[in-house]
């Protein structure tokens, strides 16, 4: 138990710095592909199949994700308690989510944070966010599960899925209101 307390915090702490650099690099003009990553870690690609998963919410009850059965756009968000920029964009994307859901758009969100299931669901209460957010798992090499399988680099990583399940979209810490709006478009075909 005190080794995967460890392994979370380590994984947690890695992607706060690569957000940092994420940030960085985007204030000072380079692109998301310019951004370096954690280790060898490169996000998934536009164009890419989005793989399915299943995951627990903060309630403990499963969610499965099949992108290709989906039938609308979907934006999933990777982030983390911890990271400041990730907490800081839930507010705009509670409010596309509100604007787009009934176009067939949803949000889910997947957690990096291990066992924090009562600080998320708190911290969802708190700011009001009524989308689905999900617990990621360990695996038996005690890495994140869907994090590894989506090749999540830092938080927040945000990747929007057409009705297709193909991803559309990749974002590498903060997206604008407007670009984020533009690309749901795009991912709902308007």
């Amino acid at each position: 138990m005190r080794k995967r307390t460890f392994t979370i915090l380590g994984l947690a702490m890695a992607l706060l710095m690569a957000f940092n650099v994420a940030a960085l690099a985007q204030d000072e003009g380079m692109t998301p592909l310019d951004i370096p990553t954690i280790g060898d870690m490169e996000a998934l690609q536009p164009g890419e199949q989005a793989p399915s998963f299943t995951l627990k919410d903060t309630s403990g009850n499963p969610y499965t994700f099949t992108p290709e059965e989906r039938g609308g756009a979907c934006l999933l968000v990777f982030w983390s308690i911890f990271c400041e920029p990730c907490r800081d964009e839930m507010p705009l994307i509670q409010s596309l989510y509100e604007r787009y859901k009934g176009k067939g758009f949803d949000v889910i969100t997947v957690a990096l944070d291990g066992d924090l299931a009562n600080n998320i669901a708190q911290f969802a209460k708190q700011s009001k966010l009524t989308f689905k957010i999900l617990l990621d798992e360990l695996g038996d090499d005690d890495s994140l599960i869907v994090a590894e399988d989506y090749m999540v680099p830092g938080t927040p990583t945000l990747y929007m899925v057409n009705a297709k399940g193909e991803i559309t979209f990749v974002r590498v810490g903060r997206v604008s209101e407007e670009v984020l709006t533009g690309e749901i478009e795009k991912a709902l075909g308007n």
